[in-house]
Parts: C-alpha cells; structure tokens; sequence
C-alpha cells in the first residue's frame, strides 16, 4: 500500500490501531515501520500509532490517548491536579492510575505513567471528551487522595502547604472527606482533614 492511500484511511483517526489493517494486508507491518522510521507515524506501544504532526487532521486528545494506551485507567496525581489548576505547576508526565500491572510508555507524544491501585479504589473519576475522543480523569478530590495514597509522603502541616494548592473552591470538602473514608486508612482520613482545614483557614 502507498503511503497516500493509507492516509487517506486513517486521516481522521486520532489512534491507529493497526491489527485490523495488517489481517486484511500482511505486509503492511514492513510499511508501518519504515513510516515510522521517515517521521510518518508516531508509535505509542505496539500495534498502537498516530500520524506526524505535519499530516493530522484531528488534534490528539492526552486522556484519551493515556486510556487507548492501558485500560480501564483514568489520569490522576499530579496532571489530574494540573488538569484543575489545582498546582500552580506544569506536568509533563501523563499519570493515570490502573488496576492492571503499572508501567510507562516513552513516544515523541508525550510521556504516559501507570501507577497500580487496587480495584476496590478504583472510582472517583468522569468522562471528558474532545474532538469526539472520550478519556477518563479523576475528579479533584480523587486525584488530591490518589496523590497521597501512591505517593505516602510523611504527613505534615508543612507537607500540605509544600503542595502549594491554589483555586481551593475547586474541591468540595465533604466530597473530599468522603472520599477519605472510603480508602478505611487512617493516615488517609487524616490527611483530608489537614487539606479540609487548610481550606477553612483560606
């Protein structure tokens, strides 16, 4: 297949996937790699790809992409929290939270992290949506709890404020009290306390 007709395929496709062309024509896989090799395609893990820049027609969607790349998950931590402006800093690194094994995927894209949680604190997250792609992100006080459950930092007042939290009438303090004690630990509950307090005192 030459390139042009492949593009003309796939134009509209914000993700490749590209098991279902290669049934239908095997010896695509070698064409799929040297495309790869000239700046073509963007491979995101294998089997996964999006076009160069230069011939995208849709602009590529990062909470979509990060589900594509490993579901179910949805983006938490600290790009959920950024996602919010809930942290006055800018995160590279797309982190999502799975119930699968975690990992990581490098590409020319982005740099897309999975930390593992087991399935009884998988919840907390909605639906967003973009160019008619579809991605998953924690709701603020999800993302705030993920971020101290993966991360166990020590727990102190300074901590909180070491988090440097800004817009705080973005979080729903019963929403994130609740949410708490649905984790069952204590270090957890405590920490939203501190957090609850923290937004009082603001």
């Amino acid at each position: 297949m030459k390139w042009d007709n492949f593009l003309s395929q796939v134009r509209k496709w914000p993700v490749i996937e590209t098991s279902l062309l290669i049934k239908k024509n095997p010896s695509l896989r070698v064409q799929i790699n040297r495309w790869v090799k000239a700046n073509k395609l963007i491979k995101l893990k294998r089997g996964f790809y999006v076009l160069s820049k230069q011939y995208r027609q849709t602009k590529l969607f990062e909470p979509y992409l990060a589900n594509v790349l490993k579901s179910p998950s949805y983006l938490s931590l600290e790009k959920a929290l950024e996602y919010y402006n809930l942290i006055p800093e800018g995160v590279a690194v797309f982190t999502s939270v799975t119930t699968m094994r975690q990992g990581r995927f490098l590409s020319k894209v982005g740099v897309f992290d999975y930390r593992h949680i087991k399935s009884a604190l998988f919840w907390g997250y909605k639906s967003v949506k973009l160019n008619k792609q579809v991605g998953f992100i924690a709701e603020p006080e999800k993302a705030l709890l993920d971020f101290f459950y993966l991360k166990a930092p020590k727990l102190s007042k300074d901590f909180i404020y070491e988090l440097r939290l800004q817009d705080l009438e973005k979080l729903n303090v019963q929403r994130l009290l609740n949410y708490a004690d649905k984790f069952k630990k204590p270090k957890i509950i405590k920490f939203a306390k501190l957090v609850a307090n923290n937004i009082k005192d603001q």
